[in-house]
């Protein structure tokens, strides 16, 4: 597995991470993941915190999200990256392609472990699960669906995914949420060409453009950014075109 290593020195690895990878092994994906393209590149020289299963690894992207991504490569730059994230003080922006078009508006509410589907996340407002917060930004609308960023204050599990299906315009080509929500853009005559562009998109279309931290041996704040990889550009070229 190849790895697009944007940074790299003797305490951590940022990568521009390609879709389609598991970050760790987990029942049903035991090869192929992240982690072992890190071992194997940083040979076996990654913190070793969470275990031989999770070498390295502080925080993950989803198997279909794509974008940057930090790794430790000893346990006191870990725990220095894991306290930061667990303060909130990492900066994390993604951008998506959503169904609709929202206003700017920020999304709150509690996570929890969906209770008839263990592979879903449920969002309530009981203060049931852990906090969540992302504020959202429309940068280009394509009057079916929009290009957006999301600026995350936590980072829970799927929470942009599940923070846009709240309101109506979920990720395209997310296959676990907001699938339900998109049969009413195909009624729409005029942008139907669109509709079925943005049905065929074979992943949710969902990057993560920005990460900022504070480097724990470096002593300095490090800002690190990634372009939408070939397959949403291609997207939003024949949203534009169409």
């Amino acid at each position: 597995i190849e790895l697009n290593i944007i940074y790299e020195d003797d305490d951590l690895i940022v990568i521009d991470k390609q879709a389609g990878i598991v970050t760790h092994p987990a029942p049903g994906n035991q090869t192929g993941t992240l982690v072992q393209a890190l071992i194997y590149h940083s040979e076996n020289k990654l913190s070793n915190i969470n275990g031989s299963n999770r070498p390295g690894i502080v925080h993950r992207l989803d198997k279909n999200t794509s974008g940057v991504m930090v790794i430790a490569k000893n346990n006191y730059t870990h725990v220095s990256l894991a306290d930061q994230f667990k303060i909130h003080s990492i900066s994390r922006k993604y951008q998506a392609v959503i169904w609709g078009v929202p206003s700017n508006q920020t999304i709150e509410g509690y996570i929890e472990r969906n209770k008839l589907n263990r592979k879903k996340m449920s969002l309530n407002n009981k203060e049931i699960g852990k906090y969540s917060k992302t504020e959202i930004k429309l940068l280009k609308s394509f009057q079916n669906s929009s290009l957006v960023e999301c600026l995350l204050h936590t980072g829970r599990t799927h929470q942009i995914r599940l923070h846009l299906t709240s309101t109506g315009t979920p990720i395209v080509g997310d296959d676990l949420y907001g699938k339900n929500k998109i049969s009413k853009y195909g009624l729409d005559k005029k942008n139907f060409n669109k509709f079925l562009i943005l049905k065929n998109f074979q992943r949710q279309a969902l990057h993560a453009v920005h990460l900022g931290f504070f480097h724990p041996k470096l002593k300095k704040n490090m800002q690190f950014n990634s372009n939408l990889p070939e397959d949403m550009k291609n997207l939003l070229d024949l949203l534009i075109k169409y």
